[in-house]
């Protein structure tokens, strides 16, 4: 390609790092711009330089891979860095998303570079969004459930242990997570954001709440056939006819 492409790593073992740029010494049309140790350096990078292409760690002990993924607005081309068992990097393969399997040879990492050329040459940045979010579904399926999520309030950044969360409600295109420290909004559905909650913990008493069982304060009649749920907050919410049952057997009522 003509075009210098500008690109960032995002690592946090400075041996990778220097593997990464050691290799990218033999392009011509390559711009290293910016190296980063973390996550939160790995955000603000790619919101101030706007890379074409980033070589970006999974498994980083502040923010992860994909958690740092999911705060950005605009996400540029991916090559991932990992050392995930074969059972993940199978989901890279079925979704087309280039990775480089540590430790990686010249050759493999020409091999990802040229990939990811080829993409960027002949697809949009709408057309790799489909993959990369469902190569995150199956990694999370992997993973187990959320421990913590991670939201972005204009540059601010946040991280709510899912065991404080009281409840959850949808908003539109987005879920409102209520917790301790306030209210905070993230861009999910309600389907996509129940499945990867603890089970037995968390539960969908309406299509638009999701409440922490451990919350509960008491179960009220609201109305002729419905119920209400008081939080310990003193928060109220509407329990749909359909999940009642689901809710008492949870609760051992």
């Amino acid at each position: 390609m003509e075009q210098t492409l500008r690109i960032i790593i995002i690592e946090d073992e400075q041996p990778a790092r220097e593997l990464v740029k050691a290799y990218l010494k033999s392009y011509e049309n390559l711009e290293l711009i910016a190296e980063c140790e973390n996550g939160f350096e790995g955000i603000k990078a790619i919101q101030e330089h706007q890379p074409d292409l980033v070589f970006l760690d999974i498994q980083m002990p502040k923010l992860t891979g994909f958690e740092m993924l999911e705060l950005l607005d605009d996400v540029p081309e991916i090559i991932f860095t990992t050392a995930y068992d074969q059972f993940a990097i199978k989901a890279f393969e079925l979704n087309a998303i280039d990775y480089l399997m540590k430790p990686f040879s010249r050759d493999r990492f020409h091999q990802a570079l040229n990939k990811a050329f080829e993409r960027m040459r002949n697809k949009t940045a709408e057309e790799s969004k489909p993959a990369l979010e469902k190569l995150k579904e199956s990694i999370r399926e992997k993973s187990g459930p959320l421990e913590r999520i991670f939201v972005k309030t204009g540059s601010h950044i946040d991280m709510i242990p899912v065991p404080d969360i009281f409840y959850i409600q949808a908003q539109d295109d987005y879920v409102e997570l209520h917790s301790p420290n306030g209210r905070f909004l993230k861009k999910e559905t309600m389907g996509s954001i129940e499945k990867q909650l603890p089970e037995g913990q968390f539960l969908r008493v309406h299509r638009s709440s999701i409440i922490n069982t451990k919350q509960i304060e008491k179960l009220e009649k609201y109305g002729k056939e419905s119920y209400v749920v008081i939080l310990k907050d003193g928060t109220r919410v509407i329990v749909s006819k359909s999940r009642v049952k689901t809710l008492k057997e949870q609760l051992g009522i």
